[in-house]
């Protein structure tokens, strides 16, 4: 049976992963179990925290879902690793900027 697109918003590969693993293999076509596979092996957050990240960077940091959305697919560890991620938009940051986003990001890195 065809499904119907009711929403398409930008989501981290942690909520593609909850969403697929919902599902039954029975379900998935073959696309769809690559894509689950490759969320389980990559995403670095769980989707409960994904999402609380999500909102810390956007309100504290001022950054816009899909900015946010890179970084938490990610995590970065470094100023460097967090320029090269938003150095796409051609918005400038402060070093301080960019501690304050490692700092966020702190918390949700594994041990």
């Amino acid at each position: 049976m065809p499904r119907k697109l009711i929403d398409a918003k930008p989501i981290t590969t942690a909520e593609a992963r909850k969403i697929l693993e919902k599902a039954s293999e029975d379900e998935l076509g073959e696309f769809q179990r690559r894509t689950r596979d490759y969320t389980i092996k990559f995403s670095k957050i769980q989707p409960g925290k994904a999402e609380k990240l999500l909102r810390d960077l956007s309100e504290k940091h001022q950054l816009d879902r899909k900015d946010a959305i890179q970084i938490a697919n990610c995590i970065p560890s470094s100023i460097e690793e967090i320029r090269t991620v938003l150095s796409v938009k051609g918005r400038v940051f402060t070093t301080e900027q960019l501690q304050d986003i490692l700092k966020t990001l702190a918390p949700y890195r594994a041990p």
